[in-house]
């Protein structure tokens, strides 16, 4: 096995959240965000963007896109400090286990207008068949 370093990174015009219908915004809300996201988000539009762009970001590392793996299979939460940790549930977790990925390292930041984000996975890479 070699070492694997896989990346990601996604921007987002605030606005495109920030204009949604009431009726389309709230479906999409829980389409898109787990409710820990809807949570910590508190219904701000530069964190929901931000998460956003991060969710985009780790599935462009995990070199599928959504559709494969849905936007609730890829997490956003907080650790202790208020940093995002990304946690991974079902295909996005089966995928990067077998990309070999197994640590995750993301980021997020805004400005008035515009959220980004980036995912870094690393690990060990798939085993030989």
């Amino acid at each position: 096995m070699s070492a694997i370093v896989r990346t990601g990174i996604d921007l987002i015009e605030i606005r495109r959240i920030a204009g949604l219908s009431p009726e389309i915004r709230s479906r999409f809300l829980r389409r898109v965000f787990t409710p820990l996201e809807l949570e910590i988000c508190a219904d701000k539009d530069e964190r929901l963007s931000g998460r956003f762009a991060c969710k985009e970001a780790v599935s462009k590392a995990l070199g599928t896109g959504i559709g494969e793996i849905s936007w609730q299979e890829i997490e956003i939460g907080n650790d202790e400090r208020n940093m995002p940790v990304l946690l991974l549930h079902g295909n996005a977790e089966k995928t990067a286990a077998a990309l070999g990925i197994s640590q995750w390292s993301v980021s997020i930041s805004h400005t008035r207008d515009y959220a980004t984000a980036i995912a870094v996975g690393t690990g060990t890479g798939p085993a030989p068949e």
